[in-house]
């Protein structure tokens, strides 16, 4: 067999290459809006609940009232965890970011749910077959949520919170996390950003977990590796150091000259820029009003002075715009969160994503496996150990 021929341009980070089909979601140029299945993202934000928009993203189309019941109710079924997870939660290091503990309690899911002799992937429709790839997405969007909880309860020395079936998504997590369901706008500005957060195209996780199933393992280790990914500061964790850099920052008027010295000493600057956007992330406005909203309500301006202050700063150095994670990271933390919970709640969203693709990939799957260009020594004999210098 002939080996395949070299690539004749290299695409550091696969910038700009077009690997596959997808019917997820696109930025439009045109509008440069961000569309799931063709919606604008910043009108299912402000129209639907997170679980809406979930089932946009596996159907194709938004639910019907009937629908919506019938997927909110399966949901809802599913979000307890099996006492061995629970217990294997509560042996986890205290010191532990929460990103890891996600990926190991994803990992302890599929040991449960996927039997050594099941069928993996498979060409026919995602939703066929039981359980199907489809039943295995619907019990992590349940399950993560809690895990998440329950591990943040334990590492601050306090019991979980079984979750209730009669929540919502948004509200059932407050309520595991801290016990109760705050004001209706915050628990609103929280399912805003999971809608904004759920899918994003091709991006790093993305593909990372559509490497995974075209191998076809399984959508649990796909789902695993695309929450290796997002852990990284130049993916999901970015949120996160959003809001150690506005604590760095400290206040408004120190906020000028502080990006002024990054900017001089090359210091990469969280929350700003984006490989896709060029003029301005088109989930930004509406995070950041629901963010704000928040803000009005807990009576705390000081993060949003900040951030308008950095932004003002960058657009004017640098003509870059603030990305997502921008408004999310202080949003976050007006809603009670610990920092290192950020990443986390980006899962709880992302999963939805994830498991589109999957569901795609299955559907007319190929081995993803590119090339490289080889810059290594020639081909040369080997020594004997006594005869090397």
């Amino acid at each position: 067999m002939s080996q395949a021929a070299a690539p004749t341009e290299i695409k550091k980070g696969l910038e700009g290459v077009v690997v596959d089909e997808s019917a997820v979601s696109k930025v439009m140029p045109e509008t440069n809006s961000l569309t799931y299945r063709g919606y604008a993202v910043q009108d299912l934000a402000d129209k639907c609940s997170f679980e809406e928009v979930a089932y946009l993203l596996w159907h194709g189309e938004l639910p019907t009232k009937a629908q919506l019941e019938t997927f909110t109710k399966a949901e809802r079924s599913q979000r307890a965890l099996s006492k061995p997870l629970l217990d294997s939660i509560k042996l986890y290091p205290k010191a532990a970011h929460p990103m890891d503990t996600v990926r190991t309690g994803v990992s302890y899911l599929g040991m449960e749910f996927t039997s050594k002799d099941e069928e993996t992937w498979s060409p026919k429709d995602a939703f066929k077959g039981s359980p199907s790839n489809y039943d295995h997405a619907v019990t992590m969007l349940a399950k993560i949520p809690t895990i998440i909880a329950a591990d943040y309860r334990c590492r601050k020395g306090l019991e979980p919170i079984a979750p209730k079936a009669d929540l919502s998504m948004s509200e059932n997590f407050f309520h595991m996390c801290f016990g109760e369901v705050p004001h209706k706008d915050v628990v609103k500005a929280f399912d805003v950003s999971l809608i904004l957060y759920a899918e994003h195209g091709f991006n790093a996780s993305t593909f990372t977990s559509r490497v995974v199933a075209s191998t076809m393992s399984d959508i649990f280790s796909a789902t695993v590796a695309g929450i290796g990914s997002l852990k990284g500061p130049l993916h999901g964790g970015a949120n996160e150091q959003v809001m150690h850099m506005l604590k760095e920052v400290g206040e408004a008027s120190k906020a000028e000259q502080w990006m002024l010295d990054a900017l001089k000493n090359k210091r990469k600057v969280m929350g700003f820029g984006h490989r896709v956007y060029k003029t301005g992330d088109s989930r930004v406005p509406t995070m950041d009003k629901y963010g704000r909203m928040v803000a009005a309500l807990k009576g705390e301006k000081k993060w949003h002075e900040i951030s308008d202050v950095l932004k003002a700063v960058m657009l004017k150095e640098k003509d870059i715009h603030p990305n997502l994670d921008f408004p999310a990271g202080p949003a976050y933390y007006l809603m009670g969160f610990e920092i290192d919970m950020f990443t986390p709640i980006f899962v709880m969203a992302r999963t939805t994503g994830w498991s589109a693709h999957v569901f795609e990939q299955a559907a007319a799957n190929r081995l993803i496996r590119p090339l490289t260009k080889y810059t290594g020594a020639a081909q040369r004999p080997v020594k004997a150990l006594a005869e090397r210098a």
